[in-house]
This record gives C-alpha cells, sequence and structure tokens, in this order.
C-alpha cells in the first residue's frame, strides 16, 4: 500500500468517524431531552403528592376521613 492509499483509506475512516460522532451526539441529545422531561414530571407528582399528604394530614391522624356517604340516612333504618 502506497501513501497515497494511506491516506485516502485515513481520510475515509476520518469521514466515518465523524458521522458516528454525529449519530451519538444526536443520540445523547435525544436522551438528555427525555431525561429532562422525566425529571420535569417526578417534580410534578412529587408536588402532587406532597399537597394530597398535607390534605390527609388535615384530619388530624393522617388518616382519611371516614364519613358517611351523603345518601346514608341513618333515621330510615
Amino acid at each position: 500500500m502506497d501513501q497515497e492509499e494511506r491516506i485516502i483509506r485515513l481520510e475515509e475512516l476520518a469521514y466515518f468517524q465523524e458521522e458516528r460522532l454525529r449519530e451519538l451526539n444526536e443520540a445523547l441529545t435525544a436522551q438528555q431531552q427525555q431525561i429532562d422531561m422525566l425529571e420535569h414530571r417526578l417534580a410534578e407528582t412529587m408536588e402532587l403528592a406532597r399537597n394530597l399528604r398535607d390534605q390527609l394530614g388535615q384530619t388530624g391522624n393522617g388518616a382519611p376521613v371516614n364519613d358517611l356517604p351523603p345518601h346514608y340516612m341513618p333515621e330510615r333504618y
């Protein structure tokens, strides 16, 4: 293999490596966007859980209130 063939081969390798790096960068960018979205959704879910826990905590012992349903009329029974 002469020097010109070696240079051509090295240029081809460099081209394919650049293409592979571009593809990996695109995949990494897409994964980071997905991670960011999931972190945002997790934060929203945690806030909702905190709000629900706080609402349950307002009943006194942290247990849900066991009130009778509105249609229940004890005088009928």
